[in-house]
């Protein structure tokens, strides 16, 4: 039992290293993206880079919860039945596969995948809100730490759907980058919207660290 624990203590951990690794590398290949001394090709590669990166922290952030949630039960922090962990694993493997799907197809193609993946988002982040509120107000039986983990987890899936929206004058100023070359007007708005982004993904890492060290410390 106590290599199963430190198993799932493990993969618990990982979450926060490959999350704040993955947005480290994605912050260092937009420094390429946004350089206008660097050619097309060259910046189009730094953009196929970070989003293949990006895909690291994205992947983390919707296993953190049932890897989390799985090693509460398992240190009875939590008094749950094994068909709840079950449960968390399916809908957290079937949410990580759509959110691959999204990742891989483009255009219209993805467009319900991803219609469908930003719903699953609100709905885990009404949950979390939910689950952390009632924690912290006694409505529920959770460990404080376990309480404050979760509100934590929902402000991160708000500061992701933050980033998408502010994301969005991006797209259309990388297609144009990529048929009609650099210009001046293109490139003022893909380091204009780097430079918005950069604070809020800076705001996420200190939240990812908040979290970690409340794993650590795991105050009651």
């Amino acid at each position: 039992m106590e290599y199963g624990i430190a198993f799932l203590t493990l993969l618990h951990v990982l979450i926060p290293i490959y999350w704040l690794g993955g947005d480290l590398g994605a912050f260092y290949s937009a420094r390429f993206l946004i350089d206008p001394k660097r050619s097309v090709p060259e910046r189009m590669m730094a953009l196929t880079i970070l989003n293949n990166i990006d895909m690291a922290p994205r992947t983390t952030l919707i296993l953190a919860f049932p890897t989390g949630f799985t090693l509460a039960v398992a240190k009875g922090w939590l008094a749950l039945p094994s068909i709840a962990i079950v449960a968390a694993w399916v809908a957290g493997l079937v949410w990580l596969a759509l959110a691959w799907t999204v990742h891989l197809k483009h255009g219209p193609a993805g467009k319900t995948y991803k219609q469908v993946d930003i719903a699953i988002r609100y709905v885990v982040l009404a949950g979390l809100l939910a689950s952390g509120i009632a924690g912290l107000l006694g409505a529920l039986s959770l460990p404080l730490f376990i309480a404050l983990k979760l509100l934590i987890l929902a402000f991160c899936i708000s500061i992701g759907l933050l980033v998408r929206r502010q994301l969005v004058p991006l797209f259309p100023a990388i297609i144009a980058l990529k048929q009609n070359g650099a210009t001046p007007e293109g490139d003022r708005i893909i380091k204009e919207v780097i430079g918005i982004t950069t604070p809020t993904v800076m705001t996420l890492w200190v939240a990812v660290l908040i979290a970690s060290f409340l794993g650590l410390a795991t105050p009651v």
